[in-house]
This record gives C-alpha cells, structure tokens and sequence, in this order.
C-alpha cells in the first residue's frame, strides 16, 4: 500500500513537473481581445502551452480551437471566445510536453465592454466658410458594431495654428460635426475624443488640421504689386525718353540756325571791310540786318 502511494506521488510529481506560465493578461483594443503570457522558468524548448476560457454563466472550462499549442512567444486572440460584451469570462493556460505538465495559471476577470479601450478615430475636416466640418469614423472590426450603440459624447479641442488658441466643444456623438463660429480663412487643427457609457478607456486621434475657407492668396497679391511696379518703372522710363528725345531734336535744330547766323555774321563783315560804293554798303548791312533779326526771330 504504502509502495502503491509512493508510486502515486512520484507519478504526480513527474507530471507537474513543468513551471507554469507567469504574467498571464488580457489586453482588448477595439474589441479584439488577445491573451498573452510569459514562460516559466526554467521551461524546456520544446513546450507547449494550451489556453482554456471560462463563461460567467456556464461553469465550465472550454479550450480554444486556435491556442491548443502555443509556443512561447506567442498570444492567443479570444475575440471569438468572447462574444458576449456584457458577459464577463477568465482565461487560463498552461504548459506541456509529450511526458509533462504545469499547474494552470489564471488569468483575472474580464469584461468585454468594460475592459477594452477605444481607439482612436479617423477624423477628416473641411471648410465651410466660418465653420469646419467634421467627419468621424471608426475602424470597421467587428466588436465595435456592438460598442457603437454606447457612444455618448464626442469631444473637439480645437486649436487656431496662427497663435494656438484653444477652445474644447462637448457634442451629442454623430459622425458629421459642425464647429461654427470660426474666423474665415484661417488654420484650425481639430483633436477627436469618442466618451462611451460603459468604457473610460480611450485614446484621442491624431490633430487633424483645414483652413475654414482658401486662404488669401499672398503669392498672387506679391505678383500683382510687383507686375505693377514694373509697368510703372516702363512708364516712367517712356516719358523719360520722350522728353530727353525731344529735347535732344530740340538742340539739334538750333544748331545750325546758329551756325546760320554765324554765317550771315561773318559775310556781312566781309561786305563791310571790302572797298565797294557807299550806298551798297549801306544796303549790304540793311540785308544783313534783316537776315540776322530773322534767324534771331526763329532762334
């Protein structure tokens, strides 16, 4: 008998010989739930590990189709295990080889809606003149169509890039959002946080930035001013040309007047040095007189 015992034992002791999995946690995000864990030590290389889920309302253990033979390393996703989001389960899993086998180890309560965290959103925005229109989706997994009945409450941090001035808005949840009252044609960046009423759990998306209308075009007004100051430059380079154009015809003409009156100058002192008759000289210098008040007169 007491050899029966002994057997018994050491039989028990070589089964249970294995260290059973440690850090044993379910992590959800979104609704997709997945199990991980770490190996005991010391665990041979050639273990592997089985995972089993437990219903609140069904006492029984039921192993998982898809985490009979894990290796270490690995994670067993139980979004299917779970179906229930209302429902609360527990997870357990140990190790085996061919010959041996660890305790189980448990993993803590878990429920669905309660314990999952809420991703962040896609959020796309548009202008509307003063306003900015939001449009919100969330990834298209399947836990989240069940999530979707529990939004409550959407809200915007909005931020004005010019100064980063920052007011927040707390909104009825829909997928289109108005955020009116803006200043036009100027840079808003929009932050998104989805509130449910089960799940505290969330996580803000990315800052999602439009103007409220086009912005002014600076490079066209900088074009324009500058296409005109040229036009002005031209303009006012032609009417210098004009002037200093006919102010060059100008002297052009007077010279050889002048070179006229010299001319007749030098002629009728000639006609007065020569030894000629008195009364021609005297009409010489009359025609000389008469010539020289002429091209004075068009001088």
């Amino acid at each position: 008998m007491r050899l029966w015992r002994l057997l018994l034992q050491s039989h028990l002791v070589l089964c249970v010989s294995l260290p059973a999995p440690s850090n044993v946690s379910i992590s959800s995000f979104n609704m997709e739930h997945t199990l991980s864990f770490l190996p005991g030590l010391p665990t041979p290389p050639d273990t592997h590990f089985t995972v089993q889920t437990l219903h609140f309302r069904k006492n029984t253990w039921r192993p998982v189709a898809a985490c009979l033979e894990l290796t270490a390393g690995q994670t067993c996703n139980l979004t299917r295990a779970f179906k229930d989001p209302l429902n609360q389960y527990w997870a357990r899993i140990r190790a085996f080889t061919p010959t041996q086998t660890s305790n189980w180890t448990v993993s803590e309560r878990f429920r669905p809606l309660f314990d999952t965290v809420l991703g962040p959103p896609d959020v796309s925005a548009s202008g509307c003149g003063n306003c900015l229109l939001l449009q919100i989706r969330f990834p298209s997994t399947t836990g989240l169509q069940h999530f979707k009945r529990f939004y409550r409450r959407v809200v915007l941090y909005v931020r004005r890039s010019r100064d980063d001035a920052q007011f927040s808005l707390s909104l009825p949840y829909k997928e289109e959002n108005i955020i009116s009252y803006l200043e036009t044609g100027v840079e808003y960046c929009v932050t998104v946080s989805v509130m449910s009423h089960i799940s505290p759990n969330r996580i803000s998306s990315k800052p999602c930035c439009a103007f409220t209308s086009p912005p002014r075009a600076r490079s066209s007004l900088h074009l324009v001013l500058s296409l005109l100051g040229v036009f002005c430059a031209l303009g006012f380079l032609l009417v210098g040309l004009v002037v200093h154009g006919g102010q060059l015809s100008f002297k052009l003409l007077r010279t050889p007047r002048r070179r006229t009156l010299s001319y007749i100058l030098l002629q009728c002192r000639h006609r007065g040095s020569a030894p000629i008759v008195s009364h021609e000289v005297s009409e010489g210098s009359a025609d000389c007189q008469q010539a020289a008040s002429a091209t004075t007169e068009l001088l």
